[in-house]
């Protein structure tokens, strides 16, 4: 059997390889020290299997509504494609990186849709193909600038400045979040990886920020995460010995739906024990931003519809 040729998306991934660097720092996990030459790969790679999906998509699949409200599948790959590029530009340029955040934080005020005219305009105007290729873009430009990031050095963004590794961790996270809804919505799929466990991290570590966010005092009960990752070995957080025994277990994937927002902990397998646990992933919000409310479970969902059958 021949070797299968190399997708558009694992060409891009190689080009964009050449940037990072070979030694840097590590950092540790719960699994263990953490390379952030490896993180970028994952990074990488994560980005990749979202191209691998929409790449083959004609018009059509681009223009279809995703579960984000006024969302299109096109409006989710462009604000990956801006928040990429601002990523690499706060690396780069904190100054332009800050007027910038200025100009999209005035847009914002103007009206409920104005934040997304001024993140998205450009790109709707492309044709599906220049879409991809703007995005393939601004990947290449954020592994570029991200490849000079030293282990101490912290990055602006629009919430607190984030350690270069969380920071890198919030852009794996944002692809892998919007490339949930653009598969929810055409159909893809994306095997589960060892990546979910950057994802989980991230949504452990903003705990407490769930609760800033919001206004909110910070509980001090620790809660214990025990998740199963893909390859079925354990992921941990938190002390083992919880006050209360508030305590999170289960699949690793359905831990990060919950705390992206993807999915409610009731559509999941996950084991929640404990009031504080339970609070937490009622309002889990892993990404920066002001504060927002996760799906409400499917069987709510479909109640309105099934109302409104036995109507007619």
């Amino acid at each position: 059997m021949f070797p299968r040729p190399y997708s558009e998306a694992q060409t891009t991934r190689s080009r964009i390889l050449r940037y990072l660097p070979r030694k840097v720092s590590s950092w540790e996990g719960t699994d263990g020290a953490v390379d952030l030459a490896d993180l970028l790969e994952d990074l990488l790679d994560e980005q990749a299997s979202l191209d691998d999906v929409v790449a083959p998509l004609g018009d059509s699949g681009w223009d279809l509504p995703t579960p984000s409200p006024r969302w299109s599948v096109s409006d989710q790959i462009g604000h990956l494609c801006y928040f990429d590029r601002a990523a690499a530009l706060a690396i780069r340029d904190p100054e332009a990186f800050s007027t910038e955040a200025g100009r999209l934080m005035e847009a914002s005020l103007v009206s409920e849709t104005s934040g997304d005219d001024f993140t998205l305009g450009e790109f709707r105007s492309l044709a599906p193909a220049e879409r991809l290729e703007r995005w393939r873009q601004g990947r290449a430009e954020l592994a570029e600038a991200a490849g000079t990031l030293g282990e101490r050095d912290r990055v602006a963004w629009y919430g607190p400045s984030m350690g270069a590794k969380s920071f890198v961790t919030a852009r794996l996270m944002e692809a892998w979040a919007h490339g949930t809804d653009v598969c929810d919505t055409v159909g893809g799929h994306r095997e589960p990886t060892h990546r979910l466990r950057h994802v989980a991290q991230l949504g452990c570590i903003t705990r407490a920020w769930t609760y800033i966010n919001r206004g909110q005092p910070v509980p001090e009960t620790d809660v214990r995460v025990e998740l199963t990752a893909p390859s079925r070995e354990t992921w941990t957080w938190g002390d083992a010995g919880a006050a209360g025994g508030n305590s999170v277990t289960g699949p690793a994937l359905d831990f990060c739906l919950v705390v992206t927002q993807r999915r409610h902990v009731a559509d999941t397998a996950l084991e929640v024990t404990g009031e504080h646990a339970a609070d937490w992933l009622s309002k889990a919000q892993a990404f920066a931003g002001p504060p927002t409310d996760g799906p409400s479970p499917a069987r709510e969902r479909r109640e309105p519809a099934q109302t409104a059958r036995s109507r007619s």
